[in-house]
């Protein structure tokens, strides 16, 4: 063999035989430990599972699908112009999917799309989805939600709501709207009076509980709602920005903005800055979700900090929950309530001269 030639060397990959000899037992007792199956002895799992950690085993979903009627891959559906939002969805929802030896579709969609409901039928039934997490805005259109129940498929929610929203299948529940009080209660404890309010997208829910949260906190301050300093917008920095050069251009300026995610805040920083304003002592900022946003600017931004990463891990616990019948209709939702985090972003408003 000349230098010039190489050798090819295949690694084989271990198989689930090759877990039921080193856990010495049989295969259908590795099976039923992936597929997570009541009845297996806490000995013999714990057996089995060291076994496929130590040999790197991974289950191929599509060969079990072929080799069963059950499906064993999972879909994640999302409409969302936030990366840092959709990466965590993926990340909650694929740690699981590993866990249980599933695989995963991530499928974005057009939450606008008069054909929808088809869409996503179709999409179930060709790539043979078990069940399918939806994230918002389309987990919060329950005409879309009703179709999708009616043809039989599984279903979990990722929704904003104060509480537990009972009905129209199961979900998981953000509470944005308390939230949303604690931050802007934060700036009114700092002394600020003329808070402004940026917008995200009107077709999500978190939008308007974070604006009712903002409302709420400043009618029980005694604070009346000015419609001046509240500007629609999208999840987007360059909606920040330029919802804050308007509202920095009013005849009396807002002292500190609220905007509805960290994308949004990292763009009134922009603004801010562009405008030669002190970040925080001319104006301060705060945004929501504790994004990566939040923390690489400077100063960093106070913001709520949202697990979505565990908010999309239960969801998919959730829902192989109740494609395995552990769970019915009658199971509570759980719920989660973002906490607020103070950063250099919000001070007290500079005496008026």
């Amino acid at each position: 063999m000349s230098a010039a030639e190489t050798i090819e060397v295949t690694v084989r990959k271990p198989t689930i035989k090759d877990v039921a000899a080193r856990a010495q037992v049989s295969l259908k007792t590795v099976s039923r430990v992936i597929n997570d199956e009541a009845g297996v002895h806490a000995r013999t799992r714990d057996k089995v599972q060291h076994a496929i950690a130590a040999l790197g085993y991974q289950p191929d979903p599509s060969a079990r699908s072929l080799r069963s009627a059950q499906s064993y891959a999972l879909g994640l559906l999302y409409d969302n112009p936030n990366p840092y939002y959709v990466i965590a969805m993926q990340n909650g929802v694929l740690s699981v999917c590993r866990e249980t030896g599933y695989g995963l579709q991530i499928h974005p969609c057009d939450s606008t799309s008069p054909r929808l409901a088809e869409e996503i039928v179709q999409l179930v039934r060709n790539a043979r989805l078990a069940g399918i997490v939806l994230a918002p805005p389309m987990s919060e259109n329950q005409a879309l939600v009703d179709a999708l129940l009616a043809h039989d498929i599984p279903l979990v929610r990722i929704v904003s709501a104060a509480a537990d929203p009972q009905g129209g299948g199961a979900c998981v529940f953000v509470d944005d709207r308390d939230a949303a009080y604690a931050i802007v209660e934060h700036l009114i404890q700092l002394g600020h009076q003329r808070i402004g309010f940026l917008w995200g997208g009107k077709s999500h829910g978190s939008s308007w509980e974070r604006h009712q949260g903002y409302v709420d906190a400043l009618r029980d301050y005694g604070i009346a709602a000015d419609p001046e300093l509240v500007v629609e917008g999208d999840y987007a920095f360059d909606d920040g920005f330029r919802g804050a050069r308007k509202l920095l251009q009013l005849p009396q300026r807002p002292t500190a903005i609220f905007g509805s995610n960290d994308e949004i805040a990292a763009g009134v920083l922009a603004a801010a800055r562009s405008g030669g304003l002190n970040v925080p002592y001319d104006l301060s900022i705060a945004g929501f979700e504790d994004s990566p946003f939040s923390k690489q600017s400077w100063p960093a931004l106070t913001t709520a900090r949202q697990a979505t990463e565990d908010i999309a891990r239960h969801a998919a616990r959730r829902l192989l929950a109740g494609i395995r019948g552990q769970v019915d209709a009658s199971t509570p939702n759980q719920g989660f309530s973002p906490e607020l985090v103070v950063r250099g972003s919000t001070a007290p408003p500079r005496p008026a001269s």
